[in-house]
């Protein structure tokens, strides 16, 4: 899934590509993914492109038509999901795009024969498009947490989100609602870099471990967003890949102590983490293997 260093590439690629380029059609190939109906797509056609938004892992592209249109800028706003991309064509096929069972889910084309497709992998289909006058309509954005690159997002307003907590360093790193844009690839590299258990719960960290685990998330996040800076849309997926240190890397040696990496399997994703570096030498227990093993 794209997380926020991800989104925030795609951001400053399409600010790059798409400001001041004028819409031509929205196309909607696959039936699951326009989450609105009114305006309807075809508001946002004629209408020039002057700004792209990121907001914890949504991305909304902003459109106005001058002063000429009727009523206040437009948004398309885009969450990837787990298998969703976005592809750029700086020259899009001239036929219409055909509903099937390929992974096209909708089509923008500029007026110039460029613009960008947005693809899902997979037979379960989560990538949302809405087209909003405001992007908090979108009730999970208005439901976000703090940007956790945000100027004001320091050590103490993140001990203040932390207080009350009962949950586990992991779940609690990846709600949305607490703090945006972290998610299950980024929550590993963090928990490592902090050198904590994913299993550990909030409420048992001391003054100490609440500072390094803020360190460790502000600077996991602000080093992935400097690898993806500049990279074309195409070649972030492999960029995040090869910057993770844990994550997707069982079996593998930890980059910092040489211990083996190993996995906690859950039903619909896993995580990754080092014993050495972050539970005291202790195998955590792959709750899915020992179900198999009774």
């Amino acid at each position: 899934m794209p997380e926020l260093p991800e989104v925030e590439a795609l951001r400053e690629f399409l600010a790059e590509h798409l400001v001041g380029k004028e819409i031509a059609r929205v196309l909607p190939v696959a039936i699951s993914v326009l989450k609105t109906y009114d305006p309807p797509l075809s508001a946002i056609e004629g209408r020039t492109v002057t700004g792209v938004a990121r907001y914890g892992k949504w991305l909304a592209i902003t459109a106005d038509g001058g002063p000429e249109a009727e009523g206040p800028p437009l948004h398309l706003v885009v969450h990837l999901a787990r298998a969703g991309w976005l592809q750029w064509k700086d020259v899009l096929p001239s036929g219409p795009p055909r509903p099937g069972k390929g992974p096209l889910a909708l089509r923008t084309a500029l007026t110039g024969g460029d613009g960008f497709d947005l693809t899902e992998a997979g037979t379960t289909k989560r990538l949302a498009v809405h087209l909003v006058h405001d992007p908090a309509e979108v009730p999970a954005i208005a439901g976000l947490g703090p940007d956790p690159l945000a100027a004001g997002f320091d050590r103490d307003a993140f001990a203040a989100l932390l207080t009350g907590e009962r949950r586990q360093l992991k779940g609690a790193l990846r709600d949305q609602s607490l703090i945006a844009g972290i998610g299950n690839a980024y929550s590993d590299e963090i928990l490592h870099a902090a050198r904590m258990s994913p299993f550990k719960p909030v409420q048992n960290l001391d003054e100490d471990e609440i500072t390094a685990l803020y360190e460790a998330l502000r600077a996991t996040l602000r080093e992935a967003v400097e690898r993806s800076h500049g990279l074309a849309a195409g070649r972030l997926k492999a960029e995040k890949k090869s910057g993770l240190r844990v994550h997707g890397r069982t079996g593998e040696p930890c980059p910092v102590c040489g211990d083996t990496i190993r996995e906690v399997s859950f039903s619909d994703s896993s995580l990754q983490y080092c014993p050495t570096c972050q539970t005291g030498g202790k195998p955590l227990a792959d709750r899915r293997l020992s179900r198999l093993l009774k």
